[in-house]
């Protein structure tokens, strides 16, 4: 008996404290996963499904490949922005052609804004107490 051997291909991507692994396959049905959950069930609303499908509708690839992610940390817009990191450099293994395409849309960079810390004697980052003359 044959072993069928499964071709994947690996991304990973981060934005803000989330960190997304994607993995692409190449399938006749596509499908897009995340944390065993589809993904407009993971993510509920529409312009972050949107979001994390960019470079799946910038590539022309959505209905050619099957979509597993598992994303840990951070809040919905910031896992997004992971996953749209992650399947970019995923697709940039599964065919090196679209790389142009990517790196041209921006889903190539990593944005590395994160929050500022606290300091001390301040309320926030920056924000300090209230001034009162009296």
């Amino acid at each position: 008996m044959a072993v069928k051997k499964v071709i994947s291909f690996y991304g990973t991507g981060r934005r803000k404290t989330s960190a997304a692994r994607v993995w692409v396959f190449p399938a006749t049905e596509a499908s897009f996963t995340v944390n065993q959950k589809p993904i407009d069930q993971f993510l509920c609303y529409p312009i972050w499904v949107a979001e994390a499908q960019d470079p799946l509708v910038v590539t022309e690839t959505l209905d050619k490949v099957e979509v597993k992610a598992t994303v840990k940390g951070g809040g919905p817009h910031g896992q997004a922005g992971a996953l749209r990191m992650g399947l970019a450099r995923a697709l940039c293994q599964y065919n090196p052609n679209l790389r142009p395409v990517l790196k041209k849309a921006g889903m190539l960079t990593r944005d590395a804004r994160i929050v500022e810390r606290k300091k001390p004697g301040l309320k926030k980052a920056r924000r300090k107490p209230q001034f009162s003359k009296r």
